[in-house]
């Protein structure tokens, strides 16, 4: 089975296992796709996440960027800066890991040529992609700058279902398919992109892998051991809120307004001083071990004031299972939107914005510096029981991936719910006042945003509790996209991709 934001991409993640691949080829062939059909949520330009759960062993890969040779926090702070640029600027651009996480997974886990599970990709990229609405919603919504960048891609996005081509997204893809990681980084795109870097960029900084292989973060919380990617990842927030959940009266039924304000609840205990804590030489255990600790700050009828004085994400997850459980949670990302709102001038690959997440304070363990890794909003989860797998999903959504997490954990293994019932269902979701990644340094208490499907006292009750709260409309990507596949205790696989992507699907053989 096979979840993903995209149909197209997802029919390359099935034809992976019908030519007899397994769950990391068809996870690979999936991104490929999904790279260039969705430039607005990722691509070959951005980074990557990557649980691989195989023969009762979780394995856990960090593909994301690291800040090139020439980073200088002392140079943005003399420009007056006390935040990293958000766009149009290339120093948020760190060395893009996709490609790298692509072979590392293939290298440990493949089974069939890398040439063929990026040939639907090259296809899509050369022959041409049906524009999905929401692709030509965010081109619609691209700044004047970024609309100057992206020129060439922005013009085919007439309207949903027009042809959009990618030329030098597909030469990229058939020179890794021939060539491998060299062929890209090494290539046209490294070419163009140490360009742009003026120096940001060494030589080195190219010809090393971003890719590691390092320790899950578990815990176990709703009756299943939960899994991650530790930091630089957020990921524990969501394990941490969960741990927290599971311990309070929850209500018999979720629609209960009580459901969402325990939910909050345990969000903001986990994750207020997120931007303190999290760096990439954090330790997720004591991250973890903290939280446990802070029962006694949520409160069970009131929002609690935690808020001190101190940026929506664009991303795609995709999970696959093939018929012998292996299975792949795998996350990727341009950051905001089409990210930086600058491409690679070779290839016209969009590059991400993933370095917004450095701290410009000197001294901060975030602190932006050579050859580092910023905290990143991606978060790819998986749940087992007794060394089993019993589920992959994830969602995108900047900050607010945790919180959806939390409801969808919540929603699946407390209350057991299907998966399509879960990603249904109406959720709330923290926000800051501008940019989707600020929910925990604009210095005031964010607002708690309810989707317009969820139950209609949610907003009064969460009013009269002291939460600040706001309502959206019905289905909205805000609220991420989230997709799961679940495995009953019978072997049977179920899975759900989100309605809020409109062109997403979940499918198996």
């Amino acid at each position: 089975m096979v979840a993903s934001a995209d149909q197209a991409a997802t029919q390359a993640g099935l034809r992976a296992l019908v030519l007899g691949g397994n769950a990391v080829d068809a996870a690979i062939a999936t991104n490929a796709a999904i790279a260039v059909t969705c430039p607005h949520l990722c691509g070959m330009g951005g980074d990557l996440f990557a649980l691989v759960y195989h023969d009762g062993e979780v394995a856990a890969l960090n593909s994301t960027g690291r800040a090139g040779s020439g980073a200088d926090a002392e140079a943005l702070r003399s420009e007056g800066r006390t935040e990293m640029p958000f766009r149009l600027d290339i120093r948020a651009v760190t060395v893009p890991g996709c490609v790298d996480g692509w072979i590392a997974l293939h290298e440990r886990f493949g089974t069939l040529p890398l040439s063929l599970l990026l040939e639907p990709a090259i296809a899509l990229a050369a022959g041409g992609f049906p524009a999905s609405p929401l692709l030509v919603g965010a081109a619609a919504r691209a700044d004047e700058g970024s609309s100057e960048h992206l020129a060439e891609l922005l013009g085919q996005l007439t309207r949903p279902g027009a042809r959009v081509r990618r030329a030098g997204a597909a030469r990229a893809l058939a020179g890794i398919a021939e060539g491998g990681r060299d062929a890209f980084y090494l290539g046209e795109f490294g070419a163009g992109l140490k360009g742009l870097g003026r120096g940001l960029y060494s030589d080195a900084d190219l010809a090393t892998s971003r890719a590691d292989w390092v320790k899950p973060l578990t815990t176990t919380a709703f009756g299943v051991e939960l899994w991650t990617i530790p930091p630089n990842s957020q990921g524990y927030l969501t394990l941490g809120a969960a741990e927290l959940a599971s311990r309070l009266d929850l209500p018999a039924d979720p629609t209960d307004a009580r459901f969402a304000h325990l939910l909050v609840e345990a969000a903001t205990a986990a994750g207020y001083d997120r931007p303190d804590v999290l760096s990439d030489s954090a330790d997720g255990d004591a991250l973890l071990q903290a939280i446990a600790g802070r029962l006694d700050l949520i409160d069970t009828e009131r929002a609690s004031d935690r808020w001190a004085p101190g940026r929506d994400g664009d991303t795609t997850y995709l999970c696959t299972v093939d018929g012998n459980g292996m299975a792949v949670s795998l996350i990727q990302s341009n950051a905001a939107g089409f990210g930086s709102g600058l491409i690679e001038p070779n290839t016209g690959i969009n590059l991400h914005n993933r370095g917004l997440g450095f701290n410009l304070r000197e001294g901060h363990a975030a602190e932006l510096k050579p050859g580092h890794r910023p905290p990143h909003t991606l978060c790819p989860a998986m749940a087992t029981s007794d060394g089993s797998l019993r589920a992959v999903f994830g969602t995108m959504g900047g900050d607010a991936q945790p919180q959806i997490l939390l409801q969808l954990a919540a929603r699946l293994f407390h209350y057991g719910q299907s998966p399509a019932a879960a990603i249904d269902a109406g959720r709330w979701a923290l926000r800051g006042p501008s940019t989707g990644f600020d929910t925990w340094t604009s210095g005031e208490a964010p607002t708690v945003t309810v989707e317009g499907q969820a139950p209609a006292e949610w907003m009064s009750e969460l009013s009269r509790r002291g939460h600040k709260v706001a309502a959206v409309e019905p289905y909205d990507s805000s609220f991420g996209h989230a997709h799961a596949i679940v495995i009953d205790a019978e072997g049977f696989r179920a899975g759900a991709a989100d309605p809020r992507t409109m062109v997403g699907t979940a499918a198996g053989i």
